[in-house]
């Protein structure tokens, strides 16, 4: 039942309930009245009567008929021997007999010296009649009259009490439902107001302009929703200052709730763990990797999982789990790919300058012991001078090519770009190389198409990485051509080498600008060359901002090219 409902219904009843007893027991006052009323009245005229009542034979029969007539009631008039003297209600002339009447409680009271009193109905069930008896010197007044007139007073009075009642339930119900209808309005815009907020609707307020408790009620759901709304903020400026810093974390975190669902992860350990589902989700979606599993139920179960080392993917991932007070976990994740990679990559730059180092010094050694021997002919002199001069070269070089390569990968060399004149520098650069073609029957042509002979960029620079391709490309041909070009292409130019070798295979095309990688090692010492010179043209370029590729059929030569970004001169 609505409140409007309930509110009339309670007011209706409440006040036909008031009505109903202010009606009942004011009628039964009024009746109690009017009959103790009528009572005193009959009797001070039966009290006349017994007065004026004496011994003359017709007296007692014309004073009940002179007195019923004045009085308008019925009049017995009965001696003190309990029998009727006379009779109102008898026709003229007719002799009263000598009915015994002591025997009724009015009159037996009255023959007692008191007086009698007695309610009953009319003879034929009609109106209420009221008999008074009273004592007198000749014996006992009786009268009674019917008290119609008095109870249709008292009926009219219960009408108009009644209407009245009516009248004021009308009254009550209609105040009672505008108060509960406008009471009920408000409150269902109370309601409204906190469903809204409940459903997360922050902005929603109610409506301050109501009167007693409900506008206090309004006025605490206003400074409720007033402190929601700022802890809600506040609560979400928190989370997005933990996401973000968990966000900023090179370290994966990822919190596990009692019931294995992941309730917060960051964007690094969802990289790592290569999982894109919306929070929360189970962690049956993580990979299924068995140290990551053991780490995660370890914790789950209250204990802790030590770091440990696992590879997920192409990554190598250190994992480590901690069980939370309230339940659940949380999971540490550290990408390790890159350190382990480089402790490859030095392992591997040890061994490999070791081993380009080794050769050469023990030629140079042992040529040089044999030096020492003064039975030495002069020709087989000259000849191991010349070969410990050319390792020492060899050395030269793969000690200028590692300064060089280190400086570029420590940042120590930053490019000065400018506007450079690329046929001057790719002929100066290619010169050495041009000597080498030729002793070789190797053809060294320069190409440099129109709009790409003036790229910004640095000319040392350039002409390092033209004398390297050109270089690495006369080594590994045989016989053929050789060619250094340049084109335009869109946001900048390609310089590059074609060469007509013995190619490069599929699988090596990835890595031959690794340092110290070779297709064919045997062949590139021999030739002198010292692993290096395309890992140098590779940070070159990167440091320009481009990039480098190579393109390959074996048994008919590569390309290799460098595209590097256009970029306008700086004003001053």
């Amino acid at each position: 039942m609505r409140l409007t409902s309930r509110f009339v219904t309670g007011a209706l009843l409440i006040t036909g309930a008031l009505a109903s007893l202010l009606i009942i027991t004011g009628d039964a006052r009024q009746r109690r009245l009017a009959v103790s009323t009528e009572r005193r009245r009959l009797e001070r005229e039966a009290t006349f009567i017994a007065s004026v009542w004496n011994d003359r034979p017709a007296a007692p029969d014309s004073l009940a008929r002179a007195g019923a007539t004045a009085l308008d009631a019925h009049i017995i008039l009965i001696r003190l021997d309990g029998t009727r003297a006379a009779d109102s209600d008898l026709p003229l002339g007719t002799t009263p007999d000598a009915e015994q009447y002591g025997n009724r409680p009015e009159i037996a009271t009255a023959l007692a010296g008191k007086s009698g009193f007695a309610e009953r109905p009319g003879s034929d069930g009609g109106a209420l009649r009221l008999h008074v008896a009273v004592p007198g010197p000749r014996g006992v007044v009786r009268l009674d009259r019917r008290v119609r007139d008095v109870i249709a007073d008292l009926d009219a009075s219960l009408r108009l009490a009644l209407l009245a009642s009516a009248l004021a339930l009308l009254l009550a119900g209609g105040v009672a439902y505008a108060i509960a209808a406008d009471t009920a309005q408000r409150l269902t815009g109370l309601r409204d107001v906190a469903r809204a907020l409940a459903g997360g609707e922050l902005e929603r307020r109610p409506a301050l302009a109501a009167p007693g408790e409900v506008g206090e009620l309004a006025s605490a759901l206003h400074r409720l929703a007033e402190a929601l709304s700022d802890r809600v903020a506040a609560h979400a400026a928190e989370d997005a200052l933990v996401d973000a810093t968990l966000d900023a974390l090179h370290e994966g975190v990822a919190a596990v709730d009692a019931r294995s669902n992941i309730v917060r992860i960051n964007a690094t350990a969802r990289r790592l763990l290569a999982v894109q589902d919306p929070l929360p989700f189970h962690t049956d979606r993580l990979p299924r990797d068995r140290a990551l599993r053991d780490a995660l139920t370890a914790a789950l179960s209250g204990g802790t999982a030590d770091l440990v080392e696992t590879t997920i993917g192409d990554r190598t991932l250190s994992i480590a789990a901690r069980p939370l007070v309230a339940g659940g976990a949380v999971i540490a994740v550290l990408d390790l790919t890159t350190q382990r990679r480089l402790e490859t990559m030095r392992r591997d730059f040890v061994a490999n300058v070791s081993h380009e180092l080794k050769t050469p010094i023990t030629v140079i050694g042992g040529f040089a012991e044999t030096l020492l021997d003064p039975d030495l002919p002069a020709a087989s002199r000259q000849q191991f001078a010349e070969t410990i001069r050319s390792h020492a070269q060899r050395m030269h070089r793969l000690v200028d090519d590692l300064l060089d390569l280190s400086r570029i990968e420590s940042g120590g060399w930053i490019p000065n770009p400018a506007e450079a004149d690329l046929s001057a520098l790719a002929a100066e650069a290619s010169a050495v190389a041009a000597a080498a073609a030729d002793e070789r029957g190797i053809t060294l042509d320069i190409e440099i198409a129109r709009g790409a002979g003036r790229p910004w960029a640095d000319p040392t620079a350039l002409r390092q990485i033209i004398a390297n391709l050109a270089d690495n490309a006369v080594r590994h041909t045989s016989a053929g051509r050789v060619t250094v070009f340049a084109e335009p292409e869109a946001a900048g130019i390609t310089i590059g080498v074609r060469d007509t070798g013995v190619g490069i295979a599929t699988e090596h095309l990835s890595r031959i600008f690794e340092r110290f990688y070779r297709v064919d090692p045997g062949r590139a010492r021999e030739q002198g060359g010292t692993g290096l010179g395309l890992s140098i043209v590779r940070h070159l370029v990167e440091a320009h901002g481009g990039r480098v590729s190579a393109s390959s059929v074996v048994g008919q030569g590569s390309t290799i090219r460098c595209w590097l970004p256009a970029r306008a001169p700086s004003r001053p």
